[in-house]
């Protein structure tokens, strides 16, 4: 099974996804959406995760041989990056939301060079807004962000359209589509639901509207 579909029926099999079109979940956005994702979850199975970073570590030595440190966006994928740091023998430093307010105001947190070429690990994308962020905070701090690699997207076309106009590349381990049809052939939803769940993505923000 390729990598997409392996790791949406992972997600879905220890329920980090969670699907229920009839009764939509709540985003802290405001918005209504009949998926909920929380790849936290895949830290408390230890072959979900292993799954996860060696598959990370992969597309870093594949597509990203230059690199020279790991960074992960504070808090849900320091650890899958940690973990991919070490699969790879390469120093790992992490990004806050924000400077903190004492001390040194760090933003980035761990030693690198000047000019160091990183990768970004990321957990989930939506917008791209906060993981954009991220990388705005490593350019800052002098690092040449080489791309982002997260477990899961949506594939919203203002994400794509976000990570365009600030030049990084995206590398996904699965993404929504792949998930949805892998749901329907294994039962996990309805032959029905799969309408509302192709409606949602096209206009998640009036969907519920």
């Amino acid at each position: 099974m390729e990598t997409g579909k392996k790791i949406a029926q992972t997600l879905l099999q220890i329920k980090a996804i969670k699907l229920s079109p009839a009764n939509p979940f709540t985003w802290a956005s405001g918005w209504h959406s009949p998926i909920y994702c929380d790849n936290r979850k895949t830290l408390s199975y230890p072959e979900a995760r292993r799954e996860i970073y060696r598959a990370f570590a992969k597309i870093v030595a594949e597509k990203y041989p230059q690199a020279e440190v790991i960074a992960g966006v504070a808090t849900g994928a320091i650890a899958c990056g940690v973990l991919t740091a070490e699969e790879l023998g390469k120093p790992f430093i992490y990004v806050r939301s924000a400077p903190k307010d004492h001390g040194m105001a760090n933003q980035v947190e761990g030693h690198f060079e000047p000019g160091a070429k990183v990768v970004v690990v990321e957990d989930l994308i939506s917008t791209g807004g906060s993981s954009l962020k991220a990388v705005e905070a490593l350019r800052a701090a002098g690092c040449e962000v080489l791309g982002m690699v997260a477990i899961f997207t949506y594939g919203f076309p203002t994400a794509t359209a976000n990570f365009e106009k600030a030049g990084v590349r995206l590398d996904t381990l699965s993404d929504y589509n792949t998930l949805i049809e892998l749901a329907a052939e294994q039962n996990y939803i309805e032959p029905e639901e799969m309408e509302t769940l192709r409606e949602w993505r096209r206009a998640p923000d009036v969907w519920s509207k």
